[in-house]
């Protein structure tokens, strides 16, 4: 059964990036939510004035990818301990959130928010909202497989390449078979 959930982990396109590689992704979107204004444009996201985030609507097969599995993808993906930052990206258009579309999937975020946390994995506490999904507004065309279609980009090479890195490093028996 195909489920959706929104996240945001900083610029879209690095998370984008990252999923496109799991076993279990079959669609993903990026976009906005969480502000106040209707139909936004990047440029006015980026503003910070919109108050939404930079996301991605990410459709999996949970009989292939359980949530659980997704979130830890996404919490070593990106810096879950700064609020409102990841990396030189500041503002709230970059915060760490996980827009949930029913409370079991608010709750199993909390619990591996919690997990992580008593692991220790990191050195400060996760900072990530957990809220309620509202409106999506799917982003602009060039914003779709941006890494894809702009690999050689500098900002694809500093920032994403080391994402996919770690992610092969840390997860490789979820990347999907045919991109091993």
């Amino acid at each position: 059964m195909t489920k959706k959930i929104i996240l945001g982990g900083g610029c879209f396109w690095c998370t984008e990036a990252v999923f496109t590689a799991i076993h279990g992704v079959k669609d993903i979107k990026p976009g906005y939510m969480g502000g106040k204004r209707e139909n936004p444009t990047y440029e006015q996201v980026c503003s910070g004035a919109t108050g939404h985030a930079e996301v991605i609507q990410i459709t999996y097969d949970d009989a292939l990818l359980s949530l659980e599995d997704l979130l830890h993808v996404f919490f070593y993906t990106h810096n879950p301990t700064t609020l409102n930052r990841q990396g030189a990206d500041v503002g709230t258009q970059y915060r760490s959130v996980i827009f949930y579309e029913d409370t079991e999937q608010a709750e199993i975020a909390h619990q591996v928010i919690a997990k992580i946390n008593d692991d220790g994995v990191y050195t400060d506490s996760i900072v990530t909202e957990v809220s309620p999904a509202a409106v999506f507004y799917e982003a602009e065309d060039y914003h779709h497989q941006y890494f894809i279609r702009n690999r050689n980009q500098p900002y694809c090479m500093a920032v994403i390449e080391p994402k996919l890195v770690k992610l092969l490093q840390h997860f490789k028996d979820k990347i999907k078979p045919e991109l091993l």
